[in-house]
């Protein structure tokens, strides 16, 4: 062979080598391109997220009624009317320092909402300065879906300038809040949020109390930049109360992780979620947690003459969030601080069984949630993503449900964090965690903690059509992908997310 021929030959070698080096990484650099290209969500409906093929109802899809069409009864009367103006600007928290924000009437939290149960309630949200849009969503009120607040699914963001009119049934008493559902990340941090109560239409009865609580108080918990309030004062809360009389606190988590209660002396856990708990019993020694979004009501009975360092001061203290108190007792009072207890109150059995008023053995539906975390690419943005179902968002599963059914389902965290799971329009009732049944009181939430390996079974009627947000109640998390929705079939949405109305749910 030539001499010259020789040489090529390695050096034709190499060219070929380099040369497929380089197809390697163009075709590389194309599927990265192509990954990051379907990953940017641009314009979407929710519609046309991810669906379980094996379990898609029998109704049509993207045809029938719309969430607009979900309304009260626009005929009737309202007996309670607000009107909520949304601003943003400086916020002066008694006891702390002023941050920037936003507000509601000129205060965070806003005016507390009071009904009556069985009330027409109208509210009329204005925007006079949240220059990103802003909405109103009733945390845990099974609302109609045009009333449910969020950005891109049941309504477009309210622009600078305009206004959105929510009408609701006060259908069922118990405690209640209001936040924005557009980037509700940043404008709930940032203090668009408030208080909702709905009395009883007439006085509960419960084993074990002898009468209605005297007193009633609000204890919401929210964290504006480092800053831990109660009812936005950077302060505790003073309940005046005599010897023997009943404080019923509502304790209101606003806040993006778990809350602890306990108190000085016995309480009653008396209700969850606004659903009254059967015959509570006293809780002596444990703490309460209270997950993101949740709400406890507890009952203390202002100490009287006797022993003890409650007695003594004439006061109970009760710890809310651990950085804050709701004292009760006569004016001035101050009893001691105690300890936070290690150990739980178990809700899986407290309280007395009821019957749950349907058939969770025989469902019409049962869905897996189960939650992952996985890396990937949301809009184009690479990290470290939430999973449902081992999908990612927006490919995650919709739950698809027919008015009527009874659906089942199973709730598993396989990640390494808490994650407090919101159905929106809906009460769950918890069967089981960790296939240990519920023993006590039916458990109804709207707000579930649902820890690291654990499982939970859970279920509901689908009663009230639309198409519901089931999300994580971290938002940070929700923006990160946590989040599906359960979709009546039939039902059909003329809102979209990211396109020219600037709608952003989370």
């Amino acid at each position: 062979m030539p001499r010259s021929d020789a040489a090529r030959i390695p050096r034709a070698a190499g060219l070929s080598r380099r040369l497929l080096a380089g197809l390697g990484i163009a075709a590389a650099l194309a599927l990265a391109v192509v990954a990051w290209s379907s990953s940017r969500l641009g314009e979407y409906s929710v519609l046309t997220m991810g669906v379980d093929a094996a379990h898609v109802g029998h109704g049509a899809r993207g045809a029938g009624v719309s969430v607009t069409a979900l309304t009260a009864d626009p005929s009737a009367p309202a007996d309670v009317r607000y009107t909520l103006v949304a601003r943003s600007g400086s916020i002066q928290l008694p006891g702390g320092r002023t941050v920037e924000g936003y507000t509601l009437n000129g205060s965070s939290p806003g005016p507390t909402v009071h009904a009556r149960q069985g009330d027409l309630v109208e509210v009329t949200l204005v925007n006079e300065s949240v220059a990103g849009g802003t909405t109103l969503h009733w945390h845990g009120m099974d609302v109609p879906n045009a009333a449910d607040g969020v950005a891109g699914v049941t309504q477009d963001a309210v622009p600078v300038g305009g206004r959105y009119v929510y009408r609701f049934r006060a259908d069922d008493a118990g405690t209640y809040w209001y936040h924005a559902h557009q980037l509700s990340h940043e404008q709930v941090e940032r203090g668009l949020l408030g208080a909702v109560v709905i009395e009883p239409a007439s006085s509960p009865t419960r084993v074990a109390t002898a009468s209605p609580p005297a007193k009633d108080a609000i204890a919401l918990l929210h964290v504006y930049e480092g800053q831990h309030t109660l009812n936005g004062r950077v302060e505790d809360e003073h309940v005046v109360a005599e010897p023997g009389e009943r404080v019923r606190i509502r304790v209101i988590n606003t806040d993006q992780g778990t809350a602890a209660v306990w108190a000085s002396q016995e309480f009653r856990v008396v209700a969850v979620d606004g659903r009254e708990v059967n015959e509570p019993t006293e809780v002596i020694g444990r703490r309460v947690l209270v997950p993101a979004g949740g709400r406890v009501d507890v009952e203390v009975v202002a100490p009287g003459a006797g022993s003890g360092a409650e007695a003594a001061a004439g006061a109970a203290r009760v710890h809310v969030g651990g950085a804050r108190s709701v004292v009760v007792g006569p004016a001035g009072a101050e009893p001691p601080k105690v300890r936070q207890p290690q150990q739980d109150l178990d809700l899986l059995s407290y309280g007395s069984p009821l019957p749950l008023g349907f058939d969770s053995g025989r469902p019409d539906r049962t869905y897996d949630y189960v939650i992952g975390r996985r890396p990937g690419l949301i809009d184009g943005r690479p990290g470290i993503y939430w999973t449902i179902n081992g999908r990612m968002f927006p490919d995650v599963p919709m739950f698809h449900v027919t008015k009527g059914d009874v659906v089942r389902m199973r709730i598993s965290n396989e990640s390494d964090e808490v994650h407090p799971m919101h159905l929106h329009g809906h009460h769950i009732v918890v069967l089981s965690r960790n296939d240990i049944a519920a023993q006590g009181s039916p458990w109804w939430v709207d707000s579930l903690d649902v820890h690291p390996g654990e499982r939970y079974e859970v279920a509901f009627v689908a009663d009230n059509p639309g198409i519901w947000t089931d999300h994580c109640h971290t938002l940070p998390h929700a923006v990160e992908g946590l989040v599906a929705h359960v979709m009546y079939d039939g039902v059909t949405t003329p809102f979209t997310i990211n396109g020219v109305a600037g709608n952003q749910p989370e």
